[in-house]
């Protein structure tokens, strides 16, 4: 039985949005392009779900490619949406570095090496939330179990952490400032937008005098006040408009494991699109949160499990959950008529935590619209493999943004032609 989810997509954009396809001539059949019909008005928006320890290999990939796939340990769990997502086998950033290497998983660039490239390490949500820019009361949103995912980043290289407690969330989507708080607001705002002015002011006299090194620091510099700048706009222009009606009740601080907080966080990145407060959303799980009913300390002692049975079906059981509660995710976007027009990912830039490999990342892509094909396996052989920066791209394509690169792609990902 077909999807009621899909659409019909307009044939003109597979050659618009094709640009450079690499390594996949084989896919070509697959259909017409991600980018769907001109005709459409409603806003698209962007999710990406990020876990800092990624899937056990083992029970994450299909055996068997196609949309007949037989459904992994961990994808039972959303097997109920496969025709609603594309999972992928074999896609990477090229990179190594264990842990130290999960914060380019949005970005397909290590921190310290982001030095040669125009937008440093900036994360594929934060190019959207550029793009969106103050469309809605907040160019992004981020959040997360806990601090310290490292998963999102701005163009000048600053890392965005995640809001971990869900009243603070239903605070910044629903609750408005009283008077007084507005106006110390306001008078904050006014007094960043003057330290700004002087420090443009500054950096004009400088620059004549500056050797070639100096001038790209104070570029860099730059970059970032444009970004507060950017950021401040927006905040006046939303400062006065008041925000929408809670569809819940309010949430209220209640003493929960980080776990426990993930549908309800779930939920609200729901609201926050349904209420168009954002349109470009992340998530992100940590590898340091902690469960009631297992016997080992941690989910991140779990992803070490040294091939112990007991350990890797603890470790299951935890993924089983973290999958079941994404699929939670697709249901409440179906529900509220946001499915079609969400791309939702859902992956990591660990690839098996075990071995702190950065290979082979796992990785899907459901919603929007698409025409998905269930498992798809890429090229593995070196000097054909796809790189994942391709698959961002046409992510960000598909969100309309009128570009041709980002990060270390290639060209756009044909099998993101899928719609």
């Amino acid at each position: 039985m077909k999807s009621p989810y899909k659409k019909p997509i307009d044939r003109r954009h597979f050659l618009k949005g094709l640009g450079v396809i690499l390594a996949l001539p084989a896919f070509e059949s697959l259909g017409p392009s991600l980018v769907a019909s001109e005709t459409t008005t409603r806003p698209r928006r962007l999710v990406y779900v990020g876990s800092h320890l990624g899937f056990w290999p083992g029970g994450f990939f299909p055996k068997n490619a196609g949309e007949d796939f037989e459904a992994s340990m961990t994808l039972k769990q959303i097997d109920r949406h496969r025709s609603d997502f594309t999972v992928f086998s074999h896609l990477d950033h090229g990179l190594g570095g264990g842990h130290k290497c999960v914060h380019s998983f949005l970005s397909g660039i290590k921190k310290e090496e982001s030095a040669g490239f125009p937008e440093k390490n900036m994360s594929v949500d934060q190019a959207a939330a550029e793009f969106s820019g103050s469309r809605t009361r907040y160019r992004s949103i981020t959040a997360g179990l806990k601090e310290g995912t490292d998963m999102c980043w701005t163009r000048s290289g600053v890392n965005i952490p995640p809001v971990s407690n869900p009243a603070r969330l239903f605070e910044a989507l629903f609750v408005n400032s009283g008077k007084a708080s507005l106006e110390e607001e306001r008078k904050r705002l006014l007094h960043r937008s003057s330290v700004l002015d002087a420090l443009h002011e500054s950096a004009k006299t400088l620059g004549g005098k500056l050797n070639i090194a100096d001038r790209d620091k104070l570029d860099q510099y730059l970059t970032s006040v444009r970004e507060v700048e950017q950021r401040l706009q927006m905040s006046n222009e939303w400062l006065d408009r008041p925000k929408p009606k809670p569809p819940i009740n309010r949430v209220v601080d209640q003493d929960r494991l980080h776990i426990e907080e993930m549908p309800l966080l779930y939920d609200l990145l729901v609201l926050a699109l349904q209420t168009d407060s954002t349109r470009v959303a992340t998530f992100e799980i940590p590898m340091g949160f902690q469960t009631a009913e297992l016997e080992v300390s941690s989910y991140h002692g779990l992803s070490h499990h040294g091939k112990e049975s007991s350990r890797l079906v603890q470790l299951q059981i935890v993924e089983a959950y973290l999958m079941r509660q994404f699929g939670h995710f697709m249901d409440r976007l179906k529900e509220a008529d946001l499915f079609d027009d969400t791309l939702v990912t859902m992956g990591s830039g660990m690839g098996n935590a075990h071995t702190h490999s950065n290979k082979d990342l796992p990785v899907l892509i459901a919603g929007g619209g698409l025409n998905h094909k269930g498992h798809l396996i890429c090229p593995e052989e070196k000097g054909k493999r796809i790189p994942l920066s391709n698959l961002w791209l046409s992510s960000l394509q598909w969100f309309g943004m009128d570009t041709e690169r980002f990060g270390r792609s290639t060209g756009t990902f044909s099998l993101m032609n899928l719609a």
